[in-house]
């Protein structure tokens, strides 16, 4: 070998082709992590916001209104929500932290307006609230709210978590109160990913796995009882098991099976963007939570892959930069949040492509919706908030900047470890 071979700037040897690829992979230092974060989400919304402006034109000229209003409306909502994840990114943790109370109290009043005059439905759910023409859906923020306040509660008790009494109150019933006034709007698919996002939280912030698994049981029996107490919901299921009827093709049935037709239809490379058929009023409400079988015909499955391939490379590069903070607070949001954006975009690919039953959930970043789209984007803003390597840990804990490696580097984390739970 040369040894006047260039060094790379992770200290190796210089690499051309696949190996600078292998060398900036394993690169987890936030400040190269951290913008491509950024960048991986700006890249899903503006693939939304052309698929939203293709899925939507057809039906928007079928009602006699302007092809570009529902574009023009998330457009706007996005610059929105890049705006309010740009401020979020550059918060101190420790307001983050203290936005946890009044984040859960605001989302609560927030849904129970939701059963007032102020509030209104659609498609059978009640779960919208329309002030002077503006609407927004509340159970969307109170996603990152839930998060962000149970773990603020979670590493304040971190010492106490082995009694089965501090892992659940307050827990149990915040996160309990907030399923069942969505649940009560009819809202199943919102419901099911707050019950994801509790046991997320759970997970991460250290509880027993003895809780966890009760919490968990009683969640899918609460699950199976919605499911079973609504005959369009029995329906959709009945549906998916291929237990209905020979009609149920123009009936529950007939969303998915034309979202399958349209993925089938795509092939390799798709019809070409704009080009879809079955966005010609054979797939109701195309751009909300269908829009992904959309993608596929018009962008085949290479677009598929590439929308995949993004929400893979979001993750990797999240859980990458969190393990970089020993700050429970920050772990627990960070992580919290990825795992609510993927486990809700797997379950909308999962639905359209036929292997879950039609249950209502937006694909983020890609599917039509303000709420979802802002309430998203801030939850991308608190992961950038809380992995900023210049930050101070939310609980007292000191930041000593990065680690000397090897068995230093663990004694090291032992001692930083200790010295945090005895601040606390």
């Amino acid at each position: 070998m040369n040894t006047g071979q260039k060094q790379g700037a992770t200290g190796r040897p210089a690499r051309r082709g696949l190996g600078k690829v292998a060398v900036w992979l394993e690169d987890d230092s936030p400040g190269r992590l951290r913008p491509l974060i950024l960048a991986v989400v700006l890249t899903l919304s503006a693939i939304g916001l052309v698929e939203v402006a293709s899925a939507s034109s057809v039906e928007s000229v079928a009602q006699g209104n302007n092809p570009y209003d529902l574009p023009l409306k998330q457009a706007i909502w996005t610059v929105a929500g890049v705006v309010i994840m740009l401020v979020l990114a550059r918060l101190p943790v420790r307001r983050i932290r203290r936005l946890g109370w009044p984040l859960l109290i605001g989302s609560l009043i927030a849904l129970v307006l939701v059963f007032t005059p102020l509030g209104m439905s659609v498609n059978g759910n009640r779960n919208w609230l329309s002030v002077g023409g503006f609407t927004a859906q509340p159970s969307e923020f109170a996603k990152l709210s839930l998060i962000v306040w149970a773990a603020a509660i979670l590493d304040r008790k971190q010492a106490l978590l082995a009694n089965w009494k501090h892992a659940v109150v307050p827990l149990g019933p915040a996160g309990g109160l907030i399923m069942l006034v969505v649940a009560l709007g009819h809202d199943l698919g919102t419901t099911m990913i707050i019950m994801m996002i509790m046991a997320a939280t759970m997970f991460y912030g250290g509880v027993r796995m003895k809780v966890f698994s009760v919490a968990g049981m009683i969640c899918v029996v609460a699950a199976l009882l919605l499911a079973a107490t609504s005959g369009n919901r029995m329906g959709r299921i009945s549906s998916w098991l291929g237990m209905g009827s020979e009609e149920d093709a123009e009936g529950m049935g007939y969303q998915a099976q034309h979202g399958a037709y349209a993925l089938a239809s795509g092939g390799w490379f798709g019809v070409g963007l704009g080009q879809s058929r079955q966005k010609w009023n054979w797939i109701p409400e195309a751009h909300n939570d269908f829009i992904f079988s959309i993608l596929g015909e018009e962008l085949g499955l290479a677009g598929t892959l590439l929308v995949l391939g993004l929400f893979a490379i979001l993750a990797i590069a999240v859980f990458k930069t969190i393990a970089r903070t020993a700050d429970t607070f920050s772990r627990i949001v960070a992580c919290s949040v990825i795992t609510w954006i993927l486990g809700q975009a797997v379950i909308n690919i999962a639905m359209v492509s036929g292997l879950l039953p039609v249950i209502g959930v937006p694909l983020p970043f890609i599917s039509y919706g303000g709420s979802a789209m802002v309430s998203s984007l801030a939850g991308i803003g608190v992961i950038l908030a809380v992995t900023r390597p210049d930050h101070a840990p939310a609980s007292g804990a000191v930041h000593t900047g990065a680690a000397p490696r090897g068995r230093e580097g663990r004694r090291h984390a032992v001692k930083q470890v200790r010295e945090h739970e005895y601040q606390r």
